[in-house]
This record gives C-alpha cells, structure tokens and sequence, in this order.
C-alpha cells in the first residue's frame, strides 16, 4: 500500500508542472489574442478617420518653364512665353492663348487677368475672350482685377492716376490728385461686391518715408485715410469684414471705413505673409513664414497661422523650400516630401512626391483652388495633387 500510495504521489508531482505550464501557454495566448484585436481595432480606426492620410499623390509635368512667369488663376494655371500667354488646367493641356507680344505683363483674378504692355491694357475672361482693350493717356504702371472691376494705374512714377473700370471697359471713377508727390504701391477690392476699393501709397517727399492707406467707395466716395508710419506695407487682406494691412513691424486692423480696431493690432517683425486660406465661414487662416528663411538657401523651419485673434506656431519636420495653407490645413514642401498638418494639430504628417528619378523640388509656386500645388524642380514645372 504503501509503495501504492508513493508511486500514486510519484505520479501527481509529476502531472503538476505540465499543469503549471498550460496554465501559462494559456495566458500567453490569450494576451496575443487581446493584443490581436487590438491592433485590428486600432488599425480600423485609423483607417476610418484618417484615411485620407494615405491620399495616393500624383504629379504632372507641365508644358512650361518656371522662367515663363507661372502664375496662379483660380483652378487653373497661366504661363508667359515671351510672345503669348497661355492658359492650362490644373493638371496641364492649354485650354486658350492669347497673343501679346514682348515685354507685356499681367495679373490675375480667380476667373480672369489683366495685362499691360507700355500705354496698353487688356482685360481677359476666365475663357480666354478680351472684353477691353484700350490705350491710355499715359505707360501703365501696374492693373489689378476683381470679380466686377479692374482698377489700373498709369503715367509718372510719384503723378500716377488710378483708374477703374468695369470689366467690360465702362468708365466708373478715378483719381488724379489723391496720389501726387506718392508711389500708389497696390490696389485691391473688398466687400461682398467688390463695391470698396483700398490703395497702398508711399509719400517718398515727406520728412521720413510714410505709407498710407486709402479707402473708397467705389464710384462715390474717399472713405477713409490713415497713416501707417515708416515701415513698410506689403499685404491688405480682407477678412470676415476687416481690413489686416501687414506692414514689416505690425498688422493693423480695420473696418470697411478705415477706422482702426487696436484690439485687432499684433506684431508681426521677423515674418511675412506667404498665403491666406479663406473659410466658408468664420475668419481667414493667414500662413506667415520667418523674413530671413524665405531667401536663404536653407529653407523654412517654421511657420505661423494667425487667425483672428488666434495665433500658431509650426515646426517643419525638415527644412522645407515653402509652404501653403489650404482647406485648414498647412503643406510644406522640402526637395521630396510633402509636410501635411492641419491648423488645429501639431503633428506633421509626411508624403512622398512620385517626381523622375533624379528631379526634386526647388520651389513653389503656389496653390490651385482646386488643391494642386505647383512646384518647380529646376526649371520644370510640376502639378502635384495634396495629400488630406
């Protein structure tokens, strides 16, 4: 009985570790089962909320060269060759010319542009028709275009006179004394109609260089006039019923009449507007980039979104050769990598660009408003789809 009950013993010691270990395979499997679901859970999330991270990126040469003044219209994208300036959509294939000869220049709308060439001015549709063309009393200095309006400005350098006309060349107001003794700097429309007109001017005779801003209503009345001071404005942009006028030291707000909004004012020395992105609703997201990075070799290293009152500071993951804001989020473009964030996060996330072996991006040019960048790698020209 005895050796019964040994060898009985025997026995359970020995079953008991094979038991142990069971146990243990058992938790084990169990762990890499919940880490299992996990990682299935996790990667079905991502794919349901940040799919379109993983937006397949495309790229298209264009039949120009970055020396040919590439310029943004709307969804579409204008080029000069020195004789005519012609018209592509997005992705490339010339959808218009027009013949201009040499030495013209122009600026465009979203759905038209203006050109100059000496004492001349045409004004183009978005579909390639001249609606006015005309000589004036003087070289035109430079014209800028809106949605109902084109507003030009010629004759001498400190005597300009500003004339605006509707798009089908109508006469509608002008100004030929507001402006002597100044350089009128710029000149844009505002408002839901474009029924108000702003113009940057600098007095060059004065005891310290001043630049002033204007307001009119168009065709009626000078609705306001303020002094800037001795720094230098560059940029107006109308935002959600405010005029932002960037100057190299400050953004001064304002109201539709040139009244100042001091709440509005923030400083701005050591960076400079690169590109806005407007909202349906609410306020403008204004993309700033540092002064010194935008020529430097290096490239940009930071950026800055302000938006009414809010304020944003970026680090670019690499160093990048410039950068867009677009539909609330920011692109920053290195020599092959887009840099996608949106203005609410602060984390970057990056994208291959499917560019030829041996072509890596040398600058941008700008945004589409249908979500294209165009970039040039060396003297050629890309149209690259944006990840989202």
């Amino acid at each position: 009985m005895l050796d019964r009950d040994k060898r009985h013993g025997n026995a359970y010691e020995a079953r008991e570790p094979m038991s142990r270990g069971k146990r243990i395979l058992s938790w084990i499997a169990v762990v890499v089962a919940v880490a299992a679901i996990a990682l299935v859970l996790v990667t079905l999330v991502r794919l349901i909320f940040f799919r379109d991270r993983t937006t397949r990126i495309s790229a298209n040469l264009l039949p120009c060269a970055a020396s040919q003044d590439v310029t943004i219209m709307g969804d579409r994208v204008l080029y000069y060759d020195g004789s005519s300036i012609h018209c592509m959509g997005a992705a490339g294939g010339i959808q218009w010319s027009v013949p201009v000869g040499a030495g013209a220049q122009f600026s465009a709308s979203d759905n038209g542009l203006v050109i100059w060439l000496g004492t001349d001015v045409y004004v183009v549709d978005g579909n390639g028709h001249t609606t006015y063309n005309a000589s004036q009393d003087g070289a035109v200095q430079f014209a800028r275009l809106s949605g109902n309006y084109c507003a030009i400005v010629y004759g001498e350098d400190t005597k300009p006179v500003l004339s605006v006309r509707n798009l089908d060349g109508g006469a509608v107001d002008s100004e030929r004394e507001a402006y002597e003794g100044m350089l009128l700097l710029d000149v844009g429309f505002y408002g839901e109609a474009d029924q108000y007109m702003w113009t940057l001017a600098m007095d060059v005779y004065g005891v310290t260089i001043n630049t002033v801003l204007n307001t009119f209503q168009v065709g009626k009345m000078n609705t306001g006039l303020v002094n800037l001071g001795e720094y230098l404005a560059y940029r107006v942009i109308y935002d959600n019923g405010a005029l932002r006028v960037y100057t190299t030291q400050q953004m001064f707000s304002f109201n539709y009449k040139a009244v100042q909004d001091m709440s509005g004012n923030q400083l701005v020395h050591g960076w400079q507007v690169i590109g806005v992105d407007y909202p349906q609703r609410g306020n403008a997201n204004i993309l700033l980039a540092k002064s010194d990075q935008l020529n430097a070799a290096a490239g940009l290293s930071e950026l800055r979104v302000m938006t009414g009152q809010t304020d944003r500071r970026f680090d670019i993951p690499s160093l990048s050769v410039g950068a867009v804001v677009y539909n609330g989020s920011i692109y920053a473009v290195s020599g092959s990598q887009i840099y996608h964030t949106g203005i609410n996060r602060q984390q970057f996330y990056s994208h291959q660009i499917p560019l030829p072996e041996g072509m890596t991006v040398t600058g941008l040019i700008g945004v589409t408003s249908g979500g294209r960048i165009i970039v040039a790698c060396g003297d050629s020209v890309y149209s690259v789809t944006l990840p989202r």
